[in-house]
């Protein structure tokens, strides 16, 4: 199987990654996360997943088009389903350039964290299969959850301290 596999940051792949190997899966990530703030944080994600990629021989697609403004736009008003409408926005994309360039599935390490709202990411991805037609593939990669983060300092990643839009950085801080 070749899967496209939307990635968040480099510490949240790890497992992932590693698990869909061992399935003998062509694993291709994608990088796309317009929702991430202040772009400075944007950039320590992205550069620090270049580097891991190239670290496990992972080759990575990078939509790198910092759209924060569309992001913004999409949520203002409707934060209380903020991670809903980012959730959609990112599988949205992985799952229309999975069907575009041929891939035989797309998932997310977004099913690898504690802090993510699991059976939403699920949802909007069997229904983005339904609508795009795109198998979406579905691991609950939480058992790893410890795994990847020992392993994740071990190779002392960046390690962000937020999901990444502005909204989960205050919340974080305050």
């Amino acid at each position: 199987m070749n899967i496209l596999l939307h990635i968040c940051c480099a510490p949240c792949s790890i497992y992932p990654v590693k698990t869909l190997r061992v399935e003998e899966t062509i694993v291709t990530g994608y990088f796309y996360n317009n929702n991430i703030h202040p772009y400075t944080e944007y950039k320590k994600r992205r550069d620090t997943l270049a580097d891991y990629a190239k670290h496990i021989g992972l080759e990575v697609i990078w939509r790198d088009d910092y759209d924060i403004e569309s992001f913004l736009q999409k949520i203002v008003f409707r934060e209380k389903n903020r991670c809903v409408i980012c959730y959609y926005e990112r599988l949205n994309a992985t799952a229309n350039y999975a069907k575009e360039n041929g891939f035989d599935s797309f998932s997310t390490t977004l099913l690898y964290s504690i802090y993510q709202k699991h059976d939403e990411i699920r949802s909007i991805g069997e229904s983005l299969e339904k609508s795009v037609g795109v198998p979406f593939y579905y691991h609950d990669f939480r058992t790893g959850w410890e795994e990847g983060v020992n392993e994740s300092k071990m190779l002392e990643l960046y390690r962000q301290k937020y999901c990444g839009c502005i909204y989960s950085e205050k919340e974080r801080y305050l």
